[in-house]
């Protein structure tokens, strides 16, 4: 287990005249089309999806500034509050009326709070500075890159352990922990994705890791949660088995249905109907889909989100219900990095948040566990659904464009210094490949649109 030490977190967010730049956001200009990518002539047909690019493009934006903000502001609480199993005590959890007010320490943090408020508040990268990644983005930064460099839309074993392997640090501080480190461990062994997700060999599988590294998957699949899973498989079982599994597949298809639901719905009819459609991905009898039908009857029963979180606490942790026993496996920190009680808790920022950016941040920071996972998670989400323009109306400010790839990874052009412009620009044209190859959709670079052929058909209900 590796905890993240006290002078790691310090330079999350640079000052942009600490960092030699040889970009700019203004520099960065949507590229229609990828040079390295042949596009083939494509007729319609009558029933498909009709989706544009340019749109898209900025709802990528919006991805990258939504988890970036709910990441570090999620980050203030990380395992401030985990309950009162073991030996690591702290404390009752976190309630509404806590924001605002000093952060408490963490676990790991000898009695410091965060690094980086004082308070639980927002934290922001002002216009004049960076954001820095972190392990809720970095990966996911990786696979994007990697599917660029091998043109592919589907990786393999092989391109994911060169791909770690050459832009992980191999010595601390190296970002990882739990499931990832094993896999990586694992790969400077010799051993090649998906052994190294495999129960066999890493006894760490039913962590959160594959939660964080594969949502962006559902991005390059849009309207299609099935090929989103498809691309998605090989990456989520470098670290995923069963439950985790599941519940990453559940992330992934959430983020491909959000171009599939209905926008004439608001916001938060869109989130409940794309869950209950990601939901069908969880197998009946598993420990993940009981927690998602718990969760829902607690928010439709009208309590508040503090007691439905507190019901989850007893529910999974002190009865262990449903057949989630990681309390009687006696882990360090009673679990609290798994994939099982941290997906229990995101259900509670979602269906509480309603679809509101900042309410959802707000709740998954204070839901307790591994804070910061949730909220990156659903502040990418809805970052997309509404935009890099709804993200900055929501807040009612501007923000850095600029992303610091190497606060956490290594071996990246541009002394890694990006932007969400051209992250986004990169996603596009991922998502090109992934329309004309998997889907045997088209690319209309003229009209600037995709056409998704509609095999898959979702009723709003």
């Amino acid at each position: 287990m590796k905890k993240i030490s006290n002078n790691s977190l310090i330079h999350i967010l640079f000052p942009i005249c600490l960092i030699p730049l040889v970009m700019s956001c203004s520099s960065l200009k949507p590229i229609p089309y990828n040079p390295q990518m042949v596009y083939q002539t494509y007729i319609p047909g009558k029933s498909d999806l009709v989706i544009d690019r340019q749109e898209y493009f900025n709802k990528l934006q919006g991805f990258w500034l939504g988890t970036s903000i709910a990441n570090w502001t999620g980050l203030v609480t990380e395992m401030d509050k985990i309950g009162q199993i073991g030996k690591l005590k702290t404390g009752g959890f976190y309630t509404r009326n806590d924001w605002g007010k000093p952060d408490q320490p963490s676990i790991w943090a000898q009695g410091v709070p965060s690094h980086l408020s004082p308070v639980i508040d927002f934290v922001f990268a002002a216009p004049d500075s960076i954001w820095g990644s972190d392990d809720d983005t970095d990966i996911e930064y990786i696979y994007q890159e990697l599917l660029l460099r091998h043109q592919t839309s589907l990786l393999s074993g092989a391109q994911i352990r060169d791909g770690w392997l050459r832009h992980i640090r191999h010595e601390e501080e190296n970002f990882l922990w739990v499931s990832n480190q094993k896999a990586f461990d694992l790969m400077k062994k010799g051993v090649v994705p998906p052994a190294t997700g495999d129960p066999k060999n890493n006894p760490e599988y039913e962590m959160i890791d594959a939660q964080l590294t594969t949502e962006i998957f559902g991005l390059f699949a849009p309207a299609r949660p099935d090929i989103a899973v498809k691309i998605a498989t090989l990456p989520i079982q470098t670290t995923a088995r069963d439950n985790s599994e599941w519940i990453s597949a559940f992330y992934v298809q959430m983020f491909s249905l959000a171009s599939a639901v209905d926008r004439n719905l608001s916001v938060k009819e869109q989130i409940f109907w794309m869950a209950e459609q990601a939901s069908k991905v969880l197998p009946d009898n598993s420990y993940a889909s009981k927690m998602y039908v718990f969760v829902k009857s607690k928010y439709h029963e009208g309590i508040p989100w503090e007691q439905a979180r507190d019901s989850i606490y007893h529910r999974y942790q002190i009865e262990q219900s449903d057949g989630y026993d990681m309390t009687s496996r006696q882990l360090y920190c009673n679990g609290c990095f798994a994939a099982g009680i941290n997906f229990a808790s995101s259900l509670v920022s979602l269906f509480y948040g309603g679809g509101d950016l900042k309410e959802t941040i707000k709740i998954g920071a204070l839901a307790g566990w591994d804070s910061d996972n949730p909220t990156a998670t659903w502040g990418g989400l809805i970052g997309f659904m509404i935009g890099k323009e709804g993200v900055e109306k929501a807040f009612g400010k501007k923000f850095s464009q600029l992303f610091h790839i190497h606060r956490t990874r290594t071996g990246f052009d541009q002394n890694g210094v990006d932007s969400f412009e051209n992250m986004a620009k990169k996603g596009l044209w991922v998502t090109d490949r992934v329309v004309q190859e998997e889907m045997n959709g088209g690319v209309d670079l003229k009209k600037n649109v995709w056409y998704i052929p509609a095999i898959m058909v979702f009723k709003n209900n």
